[in-house]
């Protein structure tokens, strides 16, 4: 018996086989390119299963370890499935799982599903695995709202295809868990089933959402039984109440190699609506071709970048972090239970997971690449400000939360306004800048600015809130981001109050604080102004001074005004030196986010040739093309898109129509930058091992760039920029530094620019 069954296994996953190869060799794309694994371990969390770009539905497996502790974002490298659920984020953990699909053979168990799995893939759009405790090859696929599942039962026995409504990634009763609250499930015939689920809580520590669901299956079940509580039953409708257990079972008796499909149609707001998103999305059951719909869709977006004479490994890595990138936010425009969404007037999106992360690389990247869809993420988040009275840091599960340190959105909207992104209300944005900075929040984890009266009042945040030390640079960041959209809108008054406010991140200066041999740190504040005792914890969380950032990183978190960090520090080369050290020592945190800008402050002091060293050796040390190969969580994928601009040769100073130039690591790669343009970006000389990693030279459009920065408009207009390499140091880019003004009177707005 076992020799027969193993001999059919093999004999089905050679006939499987060539489909799969086909499948994956369907796309002349960039869609071959990408390999979702990378970034799974180590804390990468990044997603593995199908979607579409900024999909609602991201189907994919929930794993357990071999001892049975569950993932907290969905998969793990060693470990076993325990179903496929329909709500997933990338890079990020804590939330969602919901609506879990297992098929299972022999005697069903609601407590004990997980199998092993083997011949597993992943491409854009597309997941498959072979369960090898039940001998079925799963395979899914994904539309926008909707998951179609194919499941390949490899021998005769019997089968069943399971829902379980009260499943969820991280459910608990601790602080940061979800929790189920209730649910319904309804059998409509012998091959439908339709229900929903109520869940609460998880990282963002949101309030409840519903999530509502169609399956229906392409073959007619022998039965369909469901559960409320440990006991199966033939009840065709069954309910649970908080922490219950709730689902259903179709139950099958296919032969060998039979295949039974099943399509999901997800909804937040009815039953009603899942249906329709099935019928609108997924009306028939040809399941190649949903997968070449989504492939063509992750291959238009993917062909916004473009590399030649790259090699493999290269293009794996880029590809795959342009993936990434574009996995979160979640479009639920037409999806939200709060409110009327519809495209174009009222696109809504969720998952903002969070823009602490992203706003400092992520929409820079859109703005540039995909300046429709980053215009429709603020007007998204301006319509979540009118609704809910505040644009969220963080948004999951329909509920704004947490806000990790400043109202970052101010520096999205400011990215977008000062790069011309058109199709925004940035009179009503200005508005939810405002309240930020002026209106304590109920909940300070929730949105707006904790602290804000001490803040507005004495120019930092004291010891009496939490994360005052990260809260009163990042807010002083935002209040630069306030000054220039005032400014453009011509609203001089508040330009000029918030330009002063911006060098309040200066008041926790203490010039004389010592560490290592350096002088000039920040230092907390007590209630009474005075100076408490200095905080040298490496990485600070929730209560701390610093929030997810050190002493090094965080006295040099001055984005608007890096000439002034340079002149507290001891001046150019002091500063350059202190950098040395903080690379050197390994006091910068490579994984995450306060520090992305530091590997290019070099700039500032004129020293390109170091940016270039430091930028080389991270982007070789951290970013790799396996499993392991993003360092730390890509946090709806930040860190991919810090990686990808620098790796192609440049990055953003956000908020700022600044790109600080670094060192390209391709001999050749085109951007699409808008709708019709593109910049064609060369390096000359560059060698396989990156030894001529300095910037000799640069031109654009034929004319010299003798500074070390480009300005958004140069980038955005396109053309060809060349960089001619070298194995040493230049004395290009020692001139001119990049824009840093010190904005502390009325006439710093002219012309409706901060200047």
């Amino acid at each position: 018996m076992i020799v027969r069954r193993i001999a059919t296994f093999a004999l089905a996953c050679t006939l499987l086989a060539p489909l799969s190869v086909a499948a994956t060799q369907q796309s002349m794309g960039h869609s071959h390119d990408v390999y979702p694994f990378l970034g799974v371990d180590w804390g990468g969390n990044t997603f593995v299963g199908a979607a579409m770009p900024f999909g609602m539905v991201k189907v994919g497996p929930d794993m357990q370890s071999f001892d049975g502790v569950p993932s907290n974002f969905g998969y793990m490298s060693g470990g076993a499935i325990v179903g496929f659920s329909h709500l997933h984020l990338s890079g990020a953990a804590g939330k969602y799982g919901n609506i879990l699909v297992m098929p299972t053979t022999g005697e069903l168990s609601l407590t004990k599903t997980q199998s092993p799995r083997s011949d597993e893939e992943n491409h854009p759009g597309y997941y498959a695995a072979t369960l090898t405790r039940y001998n079925v090859r799963a395979e899914l696929t994904a539309t926008r709202r909707v998951a179609m599942h194919r499941y390949t039962f490899l021998s005769d026995s019997p089968a069943h295809l399971t829902v379980d409504i009260e499943h969820c990634l991280t459910k608990g009763t601790g602080w940061e868990s979800q929790r189920f609250l209730g649910g319904e499930v309804h059998v409509v015939s012998p091959n439908e089933v339709t229900g929903f689920g109520r869940y609460t809580g998880g990282w963002n520590r949101g309030g409840e959402y519903r999530v509502y669901f169609d399956m229906v299956l392409n073959t007619r079940a022998d039965s369909v039984r469901t559960w409320s509580g440990a006991q199966l039953s033939e009840a065709a409708s069954a309910s649970a109440g908080n922490d219950g257990q709730l689902g259903a079972s179709f139950d099958l008796h296919p032969r060998a190699r039979q295949i039974v499909k099943a399509k999901v149609g997800i909804s937040f707001i009815s039953i009603d609506q899942a249906k329709n998103n099935i019928a609108e999305e997924a009306p028939l059951w040809d399941f190649e071709g949903l997968r070449r719909k989504v492939t063509e869709s992750w291959d238009k977006q993917l062909a916004a970048i473009e590399l030649r004479g790259a090699t493999a490994e290269q293009k794996t890595k880029v590809y795959t972090a342009l993936y990434h990138t574009m996995l979160m936010p979640s479009d639920r425009t037409e999806e939200n239970p709060d409110w009327p969404t519809s495209y174009p007037d009222h696109p809504y999106y969720d998952d903002y997971y969070a823009i602490w992360d992203t706003f400092r690389s992520s929409a820079p990247l859109l703005t540039l690449i995909a300046p429709d869809r980053e215009r429709d993420l603020i007007r998204s988040l301006i319509d979540i400000y009118k609704h809910t009275g505040y644009m969220p840091d963080a948004r999951s599960g329909n509920d704004n939360g947490r806000t990790q340190g400043g109202s970052n959105a101010n520096v999205m909207v400011a990215d977008a306004y000062v790069k011309s992104l058109g199709g925004i209300d940035y009179e009503t944005a200005f508005q939810a800048m405002l309240k930020d900075a002026s209106v304590p929040p109920a909940d300070k984890q929730k949105e707006g600015r904790g602290g804000i009266l001490d803040y507005n009042a004495k120019g930092f945040v004291t010891l009496a809130d939490e994360r005052s030390g990260s809260r009163t640079v990042e807010y002083a960041y935002d209040d630069f981001a306030i000054a220039e959209v005032a400014c453009g809108l011509h609203h001089e008054s508040d330009a000029e109050t918030f330009a002063k406010r911006a060098n309040n991140w200066s008041n926790l200066w203490d010039k004389d604080l010592t560490r290592e041999g350096f002088k000039g740190f920040l230092r907390p504040r007590n209630p009474d102004g005075t100076f408490a005792d200095p905080y040298f914890v490496v990485r600070g969380t929730w209560p701390d001074f610093f929030y997810e950032g050190d002493l090094w990183t965080y006295s040099f978190y001055a984005p608007q005004d890096m000439r002034k960090v340079i002149e507290l520090a001891g001046g150019d080369k002091t500063f350059v030196t202190r950098l040395d050290y903080i690379f050197r020592r390994q006091h910068f945190d490579v994984s995450n986010e306060p520090g992305f800008l530091m590997p290019v402050m070099y700039n500032w002091a004129l020293r390109p040739d170091k940016t270039a060293e430091v930028v080389t050796q991270l982007l070789e040390k951290w970013f790799t093309s396996g499993r392991a190969g993003i360092p730390g969580n890509d946090d709806s994928g930040a860190m991919s898109s810090w990686f990808l601009f620098n790796s192609i040769g440049f990055y953003p100073n956000s908020g700022q129509p600044v790109y600080l130039i670094g060192t390209p690591s391709y001999p050749d790669v085109t951007i699409s930058v808008g709708k019709t343009r593109t910049l064609h970006i060369v390096a000359r000389n560059l060698d396989e091992q990156h030894i001529n990693r300095y910037v000799q030279s640069v031109t654009l459009n034929g004319q010299p760039v003798e500074k070390n920065w480009l300005t958004h408009e140069q980038v955005a207009n396109g053309g060809t920029l060349i960089f001619t390499m070298g194995s040493a140091p230049s004395a290009w880019g020692t001139q001119d530094p990049p824009p840093s003004p010190s904005y502390t009177s009325s006439d710093s707005c002219k012309d409706g620019e901060i200047r």
